[in-house]
């Protein structure tokens, strides 16, 4: 192969290479939670927002932006209020989910994530559907009606991760905010209820810390950059990459957690889930289709522009 390709294929994939990194990042942060599953999920949620908001508050007082994070609690106070308690639900109900065992229910939950949005939006703000995007939301709909009916109720895991996911996503459409400015404040509003909680359980003796060794807390700190690196290196690939191309590689994250789930933790892979999932993935297939002839029919500034 020629040099000069070779040069061409490395410029081509280097825009890329943070969002591959992110998505797989998020795709193996399972591993971290089993490791940390001796802390209950209600519990180890609270240094999870504390430690991802003091690595927060740091970028920005090295990138000189707390101006920024004060501006934004001024004119953005409420909606920030309602994306942190929507980002520690789906925290709480993925940790949760991983710890017993249920990790394939969280896959559902990331698969079907992009057409709740869709959803969402021609709910809300009023979009329209194209004939792709419906037949895209029919087929993950009846995946998940199947899994639904197969299994005699409602995969609540998948479907309360999807929406809260979805709806965070709406707060900051709705709301425009800094990334990084926007994720240090929800986790500084969050931060006085999580202690409050940790003091409740505190009191109540079920502190599962309290009495945990320096290794556990130590593990346990590290939450903030699992939450962290992910999120750098997405808010990295989103300004370098079109967002067809970002809504593509979104499913590295949900495949590599379904590989795990299966593979490393015996999680059971039915017949009923290859049906359902069969569904969803049909659905994805014929959205990410149709993004990406959309895409390629805008100008090429238009179709660069990450939004």
């Amino acid at each position: 192969m020629p040099k000069s390709t070779r040069e061409q294929r490395g410029h081509a994939f280097a825009p890329m290479a943070p969002a591959i990194g992110a998505y797989l990042l998020w795709g193996i942060t399972p591993i971290y939670w089993k490791l940390v599953a001796m802390v209950p999920a209600h519990e180890i949620l609270v240094p999870r927002i504390f430690w991802t908001g003091a690595l927060m508050v740091v970028l920005l007082l090295a990138t000189r932006r707390m101006g920024d994070l004060l501006a934004t609690a001024r004119t953005h106070f409420l909606p920030t209020v309602a994306a942190a308690l929507l980002i520690a639900t789906n925290w709480g109900i993925f940790i949760y989910a991983v710890q017993t065992g249920q990790i394939v229910a969280t896959s559902l939950g990331y698969y079907i994530n992009p057409l709740v949005s869709i959803f969402l939006g021609l709910l809300i703000l009023g979009e329209r559907l194209n004939r792709a995007q419906t037949l895209a939301v029919l087929c993950a709909g009846a995946g998940v009606a199947y899994v639904t009916v197969q299994a005699g109720r409602l995969p609540w895991i998948a479907a309360c991760l999807a929406i809260s996911f979805a709806l965070y996503g709406l707060a900051h459409k709705l709301a425009p905010r800094p990334p990084f400015v926007g994720l240090a404040l929800e986790m500084l509003i969050l931060v006085p209820a999580a202690l409050l909680g940790w003091a409740i359980l505190a009191a109540r003796g079920e502190l599962t810390l309290a009495s945990a060794d320096w290794q556990t807390h130590a593990l346990v700190a590290l939450s903030g950059i699992v939450t962290a690196a992910p999120l750098l290196l997405f808010h990295a690939a989103t300004h370098r990459l079109p967002l067809v191309t970002i809504g593509m590689l979104q499913y590295i994250a949900p495949t590599l957690s379904l590989v795990l789930a299966v593979v490393l933790y015996d999680e059971a892979f039915t017949w009923s889930h290859a049906i359902g999932f069969g569904c969803v993935w049909v659905g994805l297939a014929i959205f990410s289709a149709d993004s990406l002839l959309r895409t390629r029919a805008l100008p090429s500034d238009a179709r660069a522009d990450p939004g």
